[in-house]
């Protein structure tokens, strides 16, 4: 048995080194590579400064309000929670999945151990996460959709963009109807588990890895104690998970136009769904925050629509500094202040209750 437990121990080990690599690997390539040879820093770095104050107010103003929205869903998602708390949790979180390879595991148990030491249960936690977790994937799946009818409307997309809208209209649907019938029965939820498990099973069977059990059971506690939040609060939940996905676009359409970008060059619906389809490719887990990965996409999509390549990469880095930057310091500072303060702690299971906490 200890021999089993330590190949498992070395093999998780092996594979975080070897993530952690292809980090830093890509990251090295896309900015010491893929930049120098789509633009030079020096023409990055004049369009920058060529800002004017205001111009870096109203981006920094964008910037916290879009901070302000990932508070929103939170608060949304756990009902009881605190608009102080939730800052502190977001953003240490948010830092975690930033800066470590993995780091969204990382930040959810970081989030469950915050969570507890003001008084909520690992069940209220839960549930937060999950429906958190399954609106922002909505919503990544959502906008391309919404991009396309507008390209459509427009003018006549491109079959590129027609063929990933269909598969982005697929994916939703299908998310959708999944959702649909975990939380129509308690049977229905169960099959869904036990077709998942059957899936995730054959998935693994090629990499020598056995089959997953308890799918049937993690579905059916998961319709148990999401279902009074989801049809109490479905709609303030999507409405904030939209904004919160529209805040991020904003920051990212004001760099532009602050830069220089003009939407005769880059109109913003071809923004958004450059923007749009950048964000799917964060729900692949390849570097920490999508670094790297982001900024290729961003900026070969917005210099494709029309966009000044240096003005382009000009706009996509101040994006990236004040959207996934930015966060880190406040992560840590966010980070310390709940170790060291204890006047919001709580004992276990005494977090105030409201009549949809399960």
């Amino acid at each position: 048995m200890s021999g089993t437990v330590t190949a498992s121990g070395h093999g998780v080990r092996l594979r975080t080194v070897l993530s952690a690599l292809v980090s830093i690997g890509l990251v090295v390539a896309v900015f010491w590579y893929f930049l120098p040879q789509f633009t030079s820093i020096s023409a990055v770095w004049s369009s920058i400064r060529a800002m004017t104050w205001m111009e870096i107010g109203t981006l920094v103003l964008a910037a916290v309000w879009n901070l302000t929205t990932y508070l929103l869903v939170n608060v949304a998602t756990m009902p009881g929670l605190r608009m102080r708390e939730a800052a502190v949790a977001t953003e240490a979180s948010t830092a975690v999945s930033n800066t470590v390879p993995g780091g969204g595991a990382i930040g959810i148990g970081l989030n469950y151990a915050m969570f507890s030491s003001w008084g909520f249960s690992k069940s209220r936690t839960s549930v937060s996460l999950l429906v958190s977790g399954v609106w922002n994937n909505f919503a990544k799946l959502g906008l391309p959709v919404l991009a396309l009818a507008l390209l459509a409307l427009q003018g006549s997309p491109s079959g590129g963009r027609v063929a990933a809208g269909l598969l982005g209209v697929g994916a939703l649907v299908a998310a959708v109807v999944v959702l649909w019938l975990i939380l129509r029965s308690e049977q229905s939820a169960i099959r869904v588990g036990l077709a998942a498990g059957r899936v995730a099973s054959a998935l693994r069977r090629p990499f020598g890895r056995g089959p997953v059990h308890g799918w049937e059971l993690a579905t059916a506690k998961f319709r148990t104690r999401t279902i009074a939040l989801v049809r109490a609060r479905w709609l303030y939940i999507t409405v904030v998970t939209v904004v919160s996905h529209l805040s991020l676009f904003l920051v990212l359409l004001l760099a532009l136009r602050h830069v220089g970008v003009t939407g005769a060059e880059v109109s913003w619906i071809e923004a958004l769904a450059v923007f749009a389809f950048a964000r799917l490719l964060t729900a692949i887990p390849i570097t920490p925050g999508g670094l790297g990965v982001v900024e290729v996409a961003l900026i070969t999509g917005l210099a494709a629509a029309g966009g000044d390549r240096a003005l382009v990469a000009a706009a996509v880095l101040v994006f990236r500094a004040l959207t996934y930057v930015l966060p880190i310091p406040l992560g840590l500072a966010a980070y310390v202040f709940w170790r060291r303060n204890r006047s919001w702690r709580r004992a276990p299971g005494t977090a105030p209750h409201t009549e949809l906490v399960p």
